[in-house]
């Protein structure tokens, strides 16, 4: 019996619907899930999980050292613990600017403060300039600016900042988080991508304002949601990431990536709708029964060095910052890297940037939903 273990939080619809379909589809294939239970973990403790789904260890410490021993000892970890540690924002802009996705112009600031608990001081800080030009910071993004966090989530300490002065107001409250500066998107679209396995792209029309997910089978344009879906495939690939939502916010025609790093996304049933609870839970139990029965730990890591171009360090085939372990076969790489390659070739003419628009953005037209991937024109 091949067991998938469930490591989560304050989740009450998708844990015990997830469980339950993955019972349900793989019994046929000796495949059962349960919650991952712990109690202090040995150093020569084999894995008892051939899969773990996590969603909770960003938040618990000693889950995330537990990940980490798990694949050690030969768990297939959904996501990848070793990344997901070093993981940011901001780094997450820069990879998928040079793999040719849509990001908005983005400045990493110097924390305002710092923990309390550490002894940080002037002469800790004499490699920081002072003062700092914020003119010339907000001429490079554009007026208004978002001002957030270069790693987190949940829409927290997010503000929107027109002058120089709203912005050391709102950069004021920031402390001790390292925040990002960057252009605002007058969208007049949003979509929140649902991702599964790396490929498996889901958009959804998304409402930021409402935080709300909204069923509409024609929202975006044939032509606007193969890029979308081509870039989250591109993203996912680059950075290893198999359960994820990636958003865009559209903006004359160009799907900007707006934010990446959500590797524990919500799926709350009254959240994400009855409608895609349905389709989360279904596509998560087959990704997990997939990986089960031949999921090979070294596709769960980040690719965007040899996407990039890096050339590989001592070990062939392998990267010299993420220690990604080599493909086992050809066709394998070619899987990972396909997308990027044809980002990289297209002959699409490269995005332009209009001018900011103040103002609210403007009601979302009626087109089609983009397919489940670009060669297939299925409508979820």
């Amino acid at each position: 019996m091949k067991k998938v273990g469930l490591l989560c939080g304050r989740e009450f619809s998708f844990p015990p619907a997830f469980i339950e379909r993955v019972k349900t589809l793989g019994a046929k294939d000796g495949v059962t899930a349960e919650f991952v239970k712990l109690g202090g973990t040995r150093m020569d403790e084999p894995a008892k999980y051939r899969v773990i789904v996590d969603r909770i260890s960003h938040e618990v410490e000693y889950y995330r050292g537990y990940l980490k021993h798990a694949v050690l000892q030969g768990s297939y970890v959904i996501n990848n613990p070793f990344w997901w540690t070093a993981d940011d924002k901001y780094f997450n802009y820069s990879v998928a600017a040079k793999l040719g996705v849509a990001i908005p112009k983005t400045v990493l600031l110097p924390q305002k403060g710092y923990p309390k608990d550490v002894d940080i001081n002037a002469e800790s800080l004499h490699n920081l300039e002072f003062p700092i030009d914020w003119d010339a910071l907000l001429d490079y993004v554009g007026r208004p600016a978002i001002l957030k966090p270069y790693s987190g989530g949940g829409w927290k300490h997010v503000y929107k900042v027109h002058t120089k002065e709203e912005l050391w107001a709102a950069y004021d409250q920031t402390a001790p988080y390292c925040m990002t500066l960057q252009e605002f998107i007058n969208f007049t679209q949003y979509v929140r991508c649902f991702t599964f396995g790396k490929r498996d792209i889901l958009p959804v029309h998304y409402d930021p304002k409402d935080r709300r997910y909204v069923v509409d089978h024609q929202y975006l344009s044939a032509e606007i949601g193969e890029r979308v879906v081509k870039d989250a495939q591109t993203i996912n690939l680059a950075l290893g990431y198999e359960m994820n939502t990636i958003e865009f916010a559209i903006q004359d025609g160009v799907p900007y990536a707006i934010d990446f790093l959500n590797p524990a996304p919500d799926f709350e049933r009254d959240r994400i709708t009855a409608f895609y609870f349905e389709q989360v839970v279904d596509k998560m139990a087959r990704l997990v029964i997939d990986r089960a029965l031949s999921g090979d730990i070294s596709n769960s890591w980040p690719r965007w060095e040899e996407m990039i171009g890096f050339k590989a360090g001592v070990q062939e085939g392998v990267a010299g910052f993420t220690g990604a372990p080599k493909l086992k076969t050809a066709a394998a790489a070619q899987s990972q890297t396909a997308p990027a390659q044809t980002a990289e070739k297209s002959s699409a003419p490269k995005p332009t940037r209009a001018p900011v628009v103040t103002g609210p953005a403007a009601a979302p037209a009626a087109a089609p939903l983009p397919p489940a991937s670009p060669s297939k024109p299925k409508i979820k």
